[in-house]
């Protein structure tokens, strides 16, 4: 069997990313598993996992990657940092036509370079099987119930990205303290719901449906997990059938205003089409019996389905308040205004533990198709360029879109 190199590239995007596709553990057991297969990683003083962490596993560090076959990070890699003729394997959120990535897939063109997309890395199901949404899940859950301990001073909890671990942040969720008539909706059944469910399902919260969730008064506090039929409908009237909303979502309205006055607390963990409506609109929110006054929006569609996320907030600076009369971003401790944590980049919060969940989803789902037989096709069908510098068939819409002087 051909022997083949793997390069860890150390991340070079601004603001820094801490986190790693493998950790050094993971990198030994790759070697374990694919003996064929050797791994070099290149030096990084930002990384959560250090240089000498690696070093004491056995693996090989070198600055120089250009011996390497496969070279993988985690970000965008910076275009200088590009070696022509290689095999590339990072988010590069080029597949959407990013505006802001534009450049970055034109020199990966030039240089030649097969890109392969984690985000389009799917199974025969055209199932995502890798991503960081699960942390992404944890730690958007875990910094809702910080902002409403301080929204409603209630509790103070850590913030995530000063606890050492996962472990840490749930010793410091045994600090939440809710009322008792406390209210939480979430949407999203995705990686990123089933994270933030279990941030959810460690605290004194009970589930109830919908149903209850509207009609019932309870002693003690509830989370309901709703379903797309719980908050949209169908324009035309009748019954709600999902295969029709994601085909065509633009059919259907958002019902969701009816939660508003029932609701402390809402947590968007889902996935957005824009031809969809928007879930909570402007004018839903100046009703005068809104009961809404945190938004922990770990989807972060900006100036999109949720009205009240107007932009992303950062990690040192996590929460905003927004203002629904005015339109307008405020104090999040003014008494009218929605307090919205919406970061961004949150699985960076916890670098240690994402990147150990992402580096097991990579060995388990991704490396026998790309170091041994792929009878799916997996790596093809998220390959946007090839090693002869020019789009695969499947992202052959991207052409004007890099070729565009815009």
């Amino acid at each position: 069997m051909k022997s083949i190199t793997l390069g860890i590239i150390r991340e070079g995007k601004v603001p820094p990313d801490l986190r790693v596709p493998l950790t050094p553990k993971q990198c030994k057991k790759v070697e374990l598993i694919y003996p064929h297969v050797k791994v070099i990683v290149q030096p990084s003083p930002i990384r959560a996992y250090s240089d000498q962490a690696y070093i004491d596993e056995g693996i090989a560090m070198s600055e120089d990657l250009s011996m390497c076959d496969i070279i993988i990070g985690v970000k965008e890699v910076n275009a200088s940092d590009l070696i022509p003729g290689k095999k590339y394997m990072f988010f590069s959120h080029t597949f959407k036509k990013q505006a802001y990535n534009r450049d970055l897939l034109r020199t990966i063109l030039e240089k030649k370079i097969q890109l392969i997309d984690y985000e389009i890395l799917k199974d025969k199901h055209n199932k995502r099987v890798i991503g960081f949404g699960r942390y992404a899940g944890i730690v958007g859950a875990y910094n809702g119930f910080l902002t409403y301990g301080k929204k409603h001073q209630l509790y103070d909890l850590k913030p995530a990205h000063k606890c050492k671990n996962r472990k840490e942040v749930d010793e410091e969720l045994k600090k939440v303290a809710l009322p008792a008539d406390t209210k939480i909706v979430l949407t999203g059944f995705g990686r990123v719901g089933h994270g933030a469910r279990e941030i959810i399902d460690q605290l004194p919260i009970t589930e109830v449906t919908p149903e209850e969730f509207l009609s019932q008064q309870f002693d003690h506090p509830v989370f309901a997990h709703l379903e797309l039929e719980d908050y949209y409908a169908p324009k035309a009237g009748g019954d709600f059938n999902k295969s029709e909303f994601y085909s065509t979502p633009e059919k259907y309205r958002s019902d969701f205003a009816k939660y508003l006055e029932k609701t402390d607390m809402y947590i968007p963990c889902h996935y957005w089409d824009s031809k969809a409506d928007f879930i909570i609109k402007r004018d839903d929110l100046k009703r005068e019996n809104v009961r809404l006054s945190v938004v922990a929006d770990i989807s972060c569609d900006i100036n999109g389905p949720i009205a009240s996320t107007i932009r992303p907030s950062k990690i040192s600076d996590p929460i905003y308040g927004y203002d629904p009369i005015a339109e307008a971003e405020v104090d999040f401790m003014q008494a009218n205004a929605i307090a919205v944590m919406a970061v961004d980049n949150l699985p960076c919060e916890l670098p240690l533990d994402a990147s150990e969940d992402f580096g097991n989803e990579l060995i388990k789902h991704v490396f026998d198709a790309l170091f041994l037989d792929d009878p799916t096709d997996m790596i093809g069908r998220a390959t946007e360029t090839t090693l002869d510098g020019k789009l695969t068939a499947s992202y052959a819409y991207l052409e004007d879109f890099v070729y565009s002087k815009e």
